[in-house]
């Protein structure tokens, strides 16, 4: 290809001086660009203090909080006497269930004898017909009863206690517990705790390394085990929180009667002819145990993630009904009066403005809280955004088939019908889809203001802040149904556009 001269050079320049002499905009556009990015996420990390928050946060709460989703605590509680003895009880809701005894944590035991006085009542002179120590308003003061004395007795019992504990928290972590210090065992290091419970001081013996805590002098202490859990130790209890990875119980509860038995046990005791309960076979009984498991509450959770999917599809579907024929009325090349088309695209703008968690909190208020208050939430957004949606795509159809259809001399409405309708409905009805998966989504987070569903049950369960693998389960029944409902939107609305997935 030839080149070209000055003379050419200087003839192009001349008729296209815009390409040679671009503006100062045109040849910094991009550095200036990129510049202003930067000052803006400058701006915004000083704005909202970024490096103080996350300078201050507390990330190991929050790796406890992560650890909680997917693990279940075992907290056994070392109690003190003053005496010397020791008792390791258990909450009423722990997950080991009935007569635990774990093989991580090791108990000595011993048999003491224990001297108890107790009061003893003197036999009655009196005449056995009248209590001793009743008194009668009817018979004079020298007719009444003398009460009986009492004297000491003194029983001796024989009690078994606990002098001595070692808890194994993990592989090289180790909490020993005596009546008068706590040695604690992490790895290579050692902490011995001294425990005063007369003063009720806890003293540490040295520095205390990074994993335990104690933010006063003689105050609490609290050590960190990693993911294998933490102890909180006071001068007269010792609070173990022993931590395993798994969910608890999620199949049948301490109460069941095929608890802590194995999979093939449970297949046995199901196909069994002998009833564990006379008024039902071992199948209905092990079914009833694993839906009405009281940690767990399988059914009623299954029950509200269902009531979320219905309030999805009926929202959506309201809305779709009420939004296709006004949209026809806010089109301005199909219903020729502005003002009707004003009116109708503000009626959509109002809707679509008030988010659908306001909506919710306002329904809930007026219908109390139920599915009802979240239906109702879902179709007046949905009406507002559809109606946009809908409006828009008709104002963007090919007038072409339309008058094709009235030059036959075809009714206005046989026109829409055959003109419009032909070419909208796929899209119309891909949108539909599309909310109706969102709304899945968005029922969940409304749910949580009262508006029922698995969001209320998902709430309840965040608010306690200890039943944070309930939560997760939730959580994975939720992504579940929107990875279903995604899939099934999507090959819906393919088949609908006549478009193949790659």
């Amino acid at each position: 290809m030839p080149s070209l001269n000055a003379a050419e050079m200087e003839r192009i320049a001349a008729g296209h001086p815009e390409i040679f002499n671009r503006s100062v905009w045109r040849r910094f556009q991009v550095p200036l660009i990129v510049a202003a990015l930067v000052l803006y996420v400058f701006y915004a990390w000083w704005f909202f203090a970024a490096g103080k928050v996350f300078g201050e946060a507390n990330w190991g709460i929050a790796g406890n909080y992560l650890a909680d989703w997917v693990s279940y605590e075992i907290r056994p509680d070392i109690e003190i006497n003053p005496d010397g003895s020791m008792r390791i009880t258990y909450s009423r809701f722990d997950p080991i269930g009935p007569n635990p005894n774990p093989d991580w944590l090791e108990a000595k035991r011993e048999i003491v004898s224990r001297t108890i006085e107790a009061p003893t009542t003197a036999p009655s002179t009196t005449a056995p017909s009248a209590p001793s120590s009743s008194f009668n308003f009817m018979a004079g003061a020298s007719q009444q009863q003398a009460a009986p004395a009492e004297a000491a007795r003194t029983d001796v019992r024989a009690e078994e206690v606990v002098t001595e504990a070692l808890v194994h928290m993990g592989a090289s972590r180790t909490a020993e517990i005596r009546p008068n210090e706590v040695v604690l065992t992490r790895n290579d290091e050692r902490v011995t705790l001294t425990l005063d419970t007369t003063a009720e001081r806890v003293t540490a013996q040295g520095n205390l390394p990074e994993w335990v805590e104690q933010r006063s002098p003689g105050g609490r202490v609290i050590a960190y085990f990693g993911l294998s859990g933490w102890a909180e130790i006071s001068s007269d209890r010792v609070r173990v929180h022993k931590r395993f990875l798994g969910w608890a119980n999620f199949v049948f509860d301490t109460n069941s009667a095929f608890f802590g038995k194995s999979a093939g046990e449970v297949a046995s005791l199901v196909l069994s002819s002998e009833h564990l309960d006379p008024r039902q076979s071992n199948l209905s009984l092990a079914w009833n145990d694993f839906l009405y498991n009281p940690s767990w509450q399988h059914l009623d959770v299954w029950t509200k993630l269902l009531q979320t999917v219905v309030m999805a599809f009926v929202g959506t579907l309201f809305a779709m009904l009420v939004a296709f024929p006004l949209s026809f009325i806010a089109a301005r090349n199909i219903f020729r009066n502005r003002p009707a088309n004003q009116l109708t695209k503000r009626f959509f703008d109002f809707l679509r403005s008030v988010d659908m968690l306001i909506w919710a909190l306002f329904f809930t208020r007026a219908f109390g809280p139920g599915p009802l208050a979240g239906i109702s939430a879902i179709f007046f957004t949905d009406t507002g955004s559809l109606g946009k949606l809908y409006s828009e795509a008709l104002e963007n159809i090919d007038d072409k088939q339309r008058e094709g259809v009235k030059s036959v001399g075809a009714h206005p409405v046989t026109v829409q019908r055959y003109g419009v309708v032909p070419q909208v409905m796929p899209i119309f009805a891909s949108q539909a889809l599309y909310f109706w998966e969102s709304n899945t989504r968005s029922a969940t987070v409304i749910g949580a203001v009262g508006a029922g569903g698995i969001g209320l049950k998902l709430w309840e369960a965040m608010r306690t802040n200890s039943d944070w693998e309930n939560v997760a389960y939730m959580v994975i029944l939720i992504l579940i149904v929107v990875f279903l409902f995604d899939a099934a939107s999507n090959a819906l609305r393919q088949r609908l556009m006549g478009t193949k997935a790659h």
